[in-house]
């Protein structure tokens, strides 16, 4: 994770990027000589592919119980929708506010959308990127709560004044049809009765609709005749209000915790008044009040008792106690407790007709930071498996990155181990949220993304073909001992909270060495292995890095400080050993400052380490004469060479995890200098800062501190984990401190006059600087575990404006070097197996002739971007990527099987360059603001991929490939697919013979507008969708014409109900007649005797 100052981020928000025309330098190869690009501008178009992750900051829900699709709202005014694994959507309301509700119409591939603005939209689901068909925006009243019956396209909605407004779906426009709160309460009531929070219809007679006023008052009104046929009164505020199936009762909830069930022709007092966690008293007064009951379910079985199911409503003695959820069924009560607040819950029912049985079988709860799903149809309600990646955030994100094309067999190896983490008891059945259809994309490159977390641990997620899963987690605070309670926490931290935060990682995916740095100055190093090891001891190195600042007070550098390479010698013996169980000399402050202690314990038990990554270094800086180890800027590991290298503001090391052996620890100014590096004078870093070397821009004053542009690279102490440290330290001398930034392993020529090439690190710093750093490796085997590794510094190669940010190399073709590395094996493996699998590092490239350059050194700072020839370290092509603002970003990646580099920029622009002549190819301004945790995890990955965290709970990919782009509607999921209403309940022979089924009602003919009028036109405001008029049209047609031929049906059903009414009337009145005949004939024969007949 790179180390950012806010301040300097905000400087370069505002301002614009710069691209000036790439120049090329003298020594530049002629025309004959240049390298051939294949990417032009036309292979770049950028745009956003998918959103993975739990929906930040949650506060509505809807289910569609035919689609099988659940829709999220947030209050950011997004919307999220789900259906079956793999299937997810993502889309904004361009206002960005609040969603305050949200109603599916069922089965018509449609969604209404209730927004803090007083907005509703109606978005159209049956296109792969759904669009707003319409909006409506309220002038005069706040909308406070929707009801959209099923089948119906008249929806009602409650204001904040207590009125309610009837709006046609199909068109989005107003019915003259208001009911006016003060109609609706009882006239002798002299207060306001509040804003409406409930609307529903009664299931049996839609021309009954329940209104809730939050006082207590609950109304029904008959639409028809546009009276109150009930008034309910009850002294307690009401949450919500639910209907049983057969519409004789309903349940309210109040803010005292209790349920009022009340039937329906009874307004007088409640049928019944529980309170679910109320305590009893023996005396028989009223229980105690409780907390409110912010919702309540009432859902109904065939075979059994109904279901009960709410949220909220604990004793007022249960604080600190979690937010829990009762489901009430029979006589038992189930208080299910939830990791987070509880926003909204749903029960899943197997009908969508409200005036059938519901068959509940489970319940969505919506909470703040997690999407859980009960299984009510098995003892115990246990929770299903979710199928999507929401537990991005479990703990918060740090650091991110992103590999596209890994090697194959990756992902199956990393499932392999990580599916025996998955946790036991989820309910047995399938994921009830099924709907919609995976896209039939024709990407089938493996893609990995890795995530550090601030409780130190690493997830690895498949995120191929635009969906993401997680593979394996990897817990890095297992190698070290917690601190039990506050009082231990020792006072060597340098992080007040999270110590074992990742700060940054390094990952080959082909050797599948893993090397991870965390906030408190610690490296540790990792194999991948199939197979359990219990390691007694864990390898423990600690680096004491000193402070170039402070050494004129400390004449002695300490051991670890005087490498004894190049002249063979011993090597410093590493502390292998666990750490001691009395930490060293100094760490109390009575005994003076503290020094030779590390920040964290490494644990002294044995370590049982299960299959996937094990330790295999860990390595420590330790605090020096009282000052605080630095923490760690940079980071990269090599397995061809056995080595790892990091840096921070006081320079870098060089550790053999091989033989678990420091190599080097210099200080970053002693980098500058190609004489033994080994021979330690005084010196300013201000002063001794004239690099060797061809330059191509010496003198062009990008290290004074007063005129560099404000970058979050230069400051390597600023950083979001940071906090107040003692330092002897100045301001000053933090300030111009320069860090490492960066480091690339390569193969290529480490000083001017070599003509063979050779293993190398490029060294670049904050303030610009790119150094070499030859290494020379002993022969492989036995030997390369015994002979110690020469390294040496061969001086500055070139300088940049602004830090470095990457580097890579590439071939006098223009193809990309990569590092060299050692194929995967496994570690615990028998011998043979392993000599089987291993193989020697790739072939060197071939050396150069005499007087000619073979390789290009690309190299990229939050300013400019060069390429430097090789050997010859001539600069050939220059480009100035921005003047005022900076490179967050960058990373050269391939595409169409060409090299590019890719910049994201401070002020939002993304930029592409080409390779080797750094043309400007593509400059998209995408984001127009930008914040610590977007710069923090931006990456680009090959192929033209790219992500970064939007939220904290949220992943956002993007693509600036043009072929992706072309292809995303193919690739992307379809939310809607045909499926057949289910048939409606019969209502039996004898409810239709007396009555009493579901009665319906003509709403077009009550709410249209020959009937109700035109409705007053400064209300609201009708707002077209966006999108072409044929578009919208077409779009529209799809849901108008359902909900037209739902009408049809309903109409064709309604018929034949008449029909069958009318066959009844007539049975009735033939039974009728017969009966009177019947009479007749026995009042005439009453008084004869048999025989007189």
């Amino acid at each position: 994770m790179k180390k950012f100052n806010i301040r300097k981020v905000l400087d370069g928000l505002t301002a614009t990027s710069s691209s000036s025309s790439a120049a090329a330098q003298p020594g530049a190869p002629r025309e004959n000589d240049a390298v051939q690009e294949t990417l032009q501008s036309e292979h770049f178009q950028l745009c956003k592919t998918v959103r993975h992750g739990f929906p930040y900051q949650p506060s509505s829900m809807a289910f569609d119980p035919v689609q099988k699709i659940l829709a999220v709202g947030t209050q950011t005014g997004a919307l999220r929708l789900f259906g079956r694994a793999g299937v997810e959507c993502y889309c904004q309301h361009e206002s960005g506010a609040a969603v305050i509700q949200l109603q599916f119409l069922i089965n018509e591939g449609a969604l209404v959308s209730a927004l803090a603005d007083d907005s509703i939209h109606l978005w159209n689901l049956r296109q792969k990127i759904p669009a707003i068909l319409h909006s409506l925006k309220f002038n005069r009243e706040r909308i406070t709560y929707c009801h959209l019956p099923f089948q119906s396209k008249w929806l009602y909605i409650g204001t904040e004044r207590g009125n309610i407004h009837i709006v046609n779906v199909e068109s989005f426009t107003l019915s003259g049809y208001v009911i006016m709160w003060n109609k609706a309460i009882e006239l002798s009531t002299k207060t306001h009765p509040g804003p409406v929070v409930h609307i529903s219809d009664n299931p049996m007679d839609e021309g009954k609709l329940l209104i809730g006023f939050e006082c207590g008052v609950v109304v029904l009104w008959d639409l028809k005749s546009k009276k109150a046929d009930y008034r309910y009164n009850y002294d307690e505020a009401i949450h919500s209000v639910a209907w049983h199936h057969e519409g004789k009762q309903f349940v309210c909830s109040h803010s005292d915790g209790t349920l009022t069930t009340w039937n329906v022709r009874a307004p007088a007092k409640p049928a019944q008044i529980i309170t679910p966690h109320g305590k009893q008293p023996k005396d028989g007064k009223k229980p105690e009040p409780c907390k409110p009951i912010l919702k309540v379910e009432y859902k109904t079985t065939r075979a059994g008792d109904p279901f009960m199911v709410l949220s909220g409503g604990l004793s007022y003695d249960t604080l600190g106690r979690r937010a829990c959820l009762t489901v009430m069924h029979g006589k038992s009560t189930a208080v299910l407790e939830m990791d987070y607040p509880i926003v909204d819950f749903l029960t899943l029912c197997e009908t969508p007709y409200p005036n059938d049985f519901q068959e509940p079988y489970a319940v969505v709860v919506l909470l703040e930071k997690d999407l859980v799903v009960i299984d009510l149809g098995q003892i115990g309600y246990p929770i299903f498996e979710t199928p999507y990646p929401l537990t991005i955030h479990e703990s918060p994100v740090t650091c991110c990155e992103y590999f596209a094309d890994c090697p194959a067999e990756l992902i199956p190896a990393l499932y392999s181990i990580g599916s025996r983490q998955k946790r036991q008891g989820y309910s047995k059945k399938e994921w009830p949220i099924s709907g919609g259809n995976w896209g039939q994309g024709t990407q089938s490159y493996p893609e990995i993304i890795i995530t550090g977390h601030a409780d130190g641990s690493i997830k690895f997620w498949d995120a191929s073909a635009l969906m993401l899963q997680v593979l394996y987690k990897l817990k890095t605070a297992k190698v070290f001992e917690r601190a039990r309670s506050k009082e231990e926490k020792p006072s060597t931290d340098i992080v007040e909270e999270d110590p074992f935060a990742i700060q940054t990682l390094s990952w080959c995916p082909e050797s599948r060495m893993l090397c991870v740095a965390g906030v408190s100055a610690h490296v540790i190093v990792y194999r991948f292995s199939k197979q359990e090891i219990t390691t007694e001891v864990v390898q423990l190195l600690e680096v004491r890095m000193q402070s170039e600042f402070s050494e004129v007070d400390s004449p002695d550098p300490g051991g670890e400080q005087t490498p004894t390479l190049p002249t063979p010698g011993a090597p410093p013996s590493p502390q292998e050993t666990e750490v001691p169980t009395q930490p060293s000399t100094g760490n109390s402050s009575s005994d003076g400052p503290r020094d030779n202690i590390p920040c964290l314990q490494v644990r002294s038990s044995p370590l049982k380490q299960s299959p996937g990554y094990q330790v295999e270094l860990v390595i420590q800086l330790v605090w020096v004469s009282g000052e605080p180890p630095q923490q760690i800027t940079s980071l990269a590991i090599n397995s061809s060479y056995g080595l790892v290298v990091f840096g921070n503001s006081n320079g870098l090391a060089v550790v053999d995890y091989l033989q678990k052996t420091l190599l080097l620890n210099m200080g970053t100014s002693e980098l500058y200098s190609p004489s033994d590096p080994y021979q330690r004078q005084p010196r300013s870093p201000r002063k001794a800062r004239q690099p060797s070397g061809a330059l191509c821009d010496s003198n062009d004053g990008s290290n004074t501190s007063e005129d560099r542009c404000k970058s979050p690279t230069s400051d390597a102490k600023d950083n979001s984990f940071t906090r107040s440290r003692s330092s002897s330290v100045t301001s000053i001398e933090r300030e111009s401190r320069e860090a490492i930034s960066s480091f690339h392993f390569c193969e290529s020529y480490p000083r001017k006059t070599d003509s063979v090439v050779g293993p190398g690190v490029l060294v670049g710093t904050t303030q610009g600087s790119v150094m070499m750093v030859a290494l020379s490796l002993p022969p492989g085997g036995d030997q390369r575990q015994q002979q110690p590794v020469g390294i040496s510094s061969c001086g500055t190669l070139v300088r940049l404006k602004g830090g470095i940010l990457t580097m890579a190399m590439l071939d006098s073709t223009g193809t990309l070097l990569p590092p060299s590395y050692e194929p995967w094996y496994d570690p615990n493996a028998s011998d043979e197996e392993k000599e089987k699998s291993r193989r020697r590092r790739p072939a060197s490239p071939p050396s150069s002739q005499e007087g000619q350059d073979s390789q290009f050194a690309v190299l990229c700072s939050e300013k400019q971007a060069k390429v430097v020839a090789m050997p010859s370290q001539t600069c050939i092509y220059k480009h100035n990527i921005t003047e005022t603002s900076f490179v967050l970003r960058a990373d050269v990646v391939q595409m169409a099987g060409a090299n590019f580099i890719a910049c994201f920029c401070a002020n939002g622009h993304i930029m592409t360059l080409s390779l080797p002549s750094l043309r400007p190819l593509l400059d998209v301004n995408y984001l127009p603001l930008t914040d610590m945790r977007i710069a923090r995890t931006f990456c680009f990955s090959n192929l033209g991929q790219a992500l970064y965290l939007t939220s904290p709970t949220e992943i956002q990919r993007i693509t600036y490939s043009q072929e992706t782009c072309d292809n995303l509607q193919e690739m992307l999921s379809e939310l809607f697919t045909p499926v057949e209403t289910p048939e409606a309940p019969n209502r039996g022979f004898f409810k239709g013979l007396f009555g009493g089924g579901a009665q319906s009602l003509d709403r077009e003919d009550l709410f249209g507008e020959t009937t109700a009028g035109k409705a007053s036109r400064s209300l609201a405001q009708h707002i077209p969708g966006p999108g072409s008029m044929e578009g919208m049209k077409g779009a529209a047609s799809g849901v108008v014409g359902e909900l037209a031929r739902a009408r049809v049906a309903l109409d064709e059903r309604g018929q034949k109900l008449g029909e069958l009414e009318e066959r009844t009337a007539a049975m009735m009145a033939s039974a009728e007649s017969f009966s009177k005949h019947a009479h007749d004939m026995m009042l005439k024969y009453k008084d004869k005797k048999w025989y007189q007949l």
